[in-house]
């Protein structure tokens, strides 16, 4: 998946506006302009599509914790150490930290887009890589994790 996929899926899911994606971008410490973010929301074979870097694209996610979680105090002094490509285990431990969801809030939106698996599958998914245990994120993975989202948020939103 490419990061403009995730940034649609992720604004879908959460019914972000155009504002608040402006803002949330702003909150991770990259300046952009509706404009801009109307470009990066195209889909590959519009014309106009230009590719959300992983830099732009991790200031997105960042913010977004930022928005839903506030800011660290402790963050400000650190020199974050960011690495590049941005990995589909890194955005999904990302969202997961953005919307605060546990183990079992995790494996209830992948029931809901159909995905069962097992704890200590979902945990392999968070290890570091290197580690024995881990395993990478797969793009069909990430898609069905933004699919069950939207159904558990939209869903939230008409109750």
């Amino acid at each position: 998946m490419t990061n403009n996929d995730v940034l649609r899926g992720v604004r879908y899911a959460l019914d972000i506006s155009d504002p608040k994606m402006v803002e949330i971008f702003k909150l991770g410490g990259h300046e952009i302009s509706r404009a801009e973010l109307s470009i990066f929301l195209k889909k590959e074979d519009e014309e106009g599509y230009i590719n959300c870097s992983d830099p732009t694209f991790e200031c997105f996610l960042d913010g977004l914790i930022i928005q839903r979680r506030g800011k660290k105090e402790t963050d400000q002094d650190k020199a974050k150490i960011r690495v590049y490509p941005l990995t589909n285990n890194a955005i999904l431990k990302k969202i997961r930290i953005a919307l605060e969801l546990k183990e079992e809030d995790m494996l209830g939106i992948l029931k809901l887009a159909e995905i069962d698996i097992s704890k200590s599958e979902l945990t392999a998914l968070f290890r570091k890589k290197g580690h024995k245990n881990y395993k990478k994120c797969g793009d069909q993975f990430l898609r069905n994790f933004l699919k069950g989202l939207s159904i558990r948020y939209r869903l939230k939103e008409q109750s």
